[in-house]
């Protein structure tokens, strides 16, 4: 059974497939199905007049992809480079967009009934780009409608057709 079938046949089931992602001390998790692929970081070149969290463009054969560090995005204490850190290339309607992150833990399938509602609480992020959070044994994961968070107007990366 490929990968694809087994996604098609876990979504149809009700669980859904998420990347995990660590940002500081916290793990985050997107929607498998949003994510095009995973490469190691190289500084952007840098864009003029971008807010500080968008680090610049790079060139991914032939399309110019903007690169958001969510660190700063997320106003995260620290935002080192080092080897785990890395860029997670997003295929949101029809726009390619690249997210930096300290490191990609794994992929993990979450049942309906793991994810909680998010506390409504002042943060960093906005509410409405928290799906939920999920949990898997000891492990919390707070899960973001990525595709939600890049189309905010404060990033003007994505468009919505809405």
């Amino acid at each position: 059974m490929s990968v694809m079938e087994k996604t098609e046949e876990a979504t149809v089931a009700g669980a859904r497939e998420y990347l995990t992602f660590r940002l500081d001390q916290e793990e985050y998790g997107i929607d498998i199905l949003k994510v095009q692929e995973i490469r190691g970081y190289e500084p952007p070149t840098r864009i003029a007049n971008a807010p500080e969290f968008i680090k610049g463009v790079v060139n991914l054969r032939g399309t110019i992809v903007p690169i958001v560090d969510m660190r700063l995005k997320f106003n995260c204490t620290q935002a080192d480079y080092n080897t785990f850190t890395v860029v997670i290339i997003l295929n949101l309607r029809q726009r390619v967009v690249g997210i930096v992150v300290d490191s990609v833990s794994d992929v993990m399938e979450l049942e309906p009934g793991s994810v909680r509602a998010a506390p409504d609480i002042e943060s960093a992020i906005d509410n409405s780009c928290i799906l939920g959070l999920g949990s898997v044994g000891e492990r919390m994961l707070i899960l973001l409608d990525i595709e939600k968070l890049m189309s905010s107007e404060d990033m003007g990366l994505v468009t919505t057709d809405e």
